[in-house]
């Protein structure tokens, strides 16, 4: 059974027997894996702390018929360090990992590995707010997987924009002809920082109001738990205010406060 390598950012890591432990990762050329890491419990493993969530590293594999086994870890990114140190980024990267998880399989895409590295390395140098960050990264890795949102033309007929009734199910905005009753409106402000957010315009994304921020991040918040069909547990926990943390209590009172309007979607799809 032949050796391979690659590099991987890893999404989790679960406990297998009393030393060992299962890393599920997101590699650049070999999708998601899955592998066991033998000994890396023990305070004398040499690659333990390389293997944890938010690390990026090149890893070397040996084949086996059900799981692979780590034989090899060499850092290349650490991120960990810097994302634990906030709250923000933290339930921001603990989410994006998650979506990654879900969206990706053995035959991911290099593009799904490349925008997830980014994005976690954008929250440890804190380059923008870890808000804005993972709802970029949300709605760009949604759009990589095939459910990219439509926010200007009708999403069902195309037709030309603007138009602001925006439907999850169907995939984005839609015209006022095909708007179930009762759909949400979005304002020009909101719809232009989602363009933005999809598009990687961040001087545009930076500048937007707190009030177009929270509106944003619940259509993206909606959008992604709708898609990705059993949801993301992650998404309850990621702070949404904009002010630093420094408490577990702090945050759960910021994210209170700061927590996006319901959006109600329609009950039945259009004929």
């Amino acid at each position: 059974m032949p050796l391979y390598r690659d590099e991987v950012v890893v999404l989790r890591t679960h406990k297998l027997g009393e030393a060992d432990r299962i890393v599920t990762m997101l590699s650049r050329q070999h999708g998601k894996i899955r592998a066991v890491a033998k000994g890396v419990r023990r305070t004398a493993s040499k690659f333990g702390a390389r293997l944890e969530p938010f690390m990026v590293a090149d890893v070397q594999f040996f084949e086996g018929r059900t799981l692979d086994t780590i034989t090899q870890a060499v850092t290349i990114a650490s991120y960990g360090a810097e994302i634990a140190s906030d709250y923000g980024s933290y339930t921001a990267a603990s989410a994006m990992v998650e979506t990654a998880d879900k969206l990706t399989d053995a035959d991911a895409t290099q593009q799904q590995y490349l925008l997830l590295v980014g994005a976690l390395r954008s929250l440890s140098r804190g380059e923008h707010g870890s808000s804005l960050t993972l709802d970029s990264y949300l709605l760009r890795a949604l759009s990589m997987a095939g459910w990219a949102p439509s926010f200007f033309d009708c999403a069902v007929s195309g037709a030309p924009g603007p138009h602001s009734a925006f439907v999850v199910q169907l995939g984005g905005v839609v015209s006022d002809e095909l708007a179930p009753p009762g759909t949400p409106r979005l304002d020009a402000s909101t719809l232009g920082l989602l363009s933005a957010l999809l598009s990687g315009d961040w001087t545009l994304a930076d500048a937007a109001a707190d009030r177009v921020k929270s509106q944003a991040s619940g259509i993206v918040a909606a959008y992604a738990q709708w898609h990705l069909e059993r949801g993301l547990r992650s998404l309850q926990h990621v702070d949404r205010s904009n002010e630093p943390v420094k408490t577990l209590r702090d945050a759960q009172l910021a994210r209170h406060a700061a927590s996006p309007t319901f959006i109600p979607l329609p009950k039945a799809p259009i004929a």
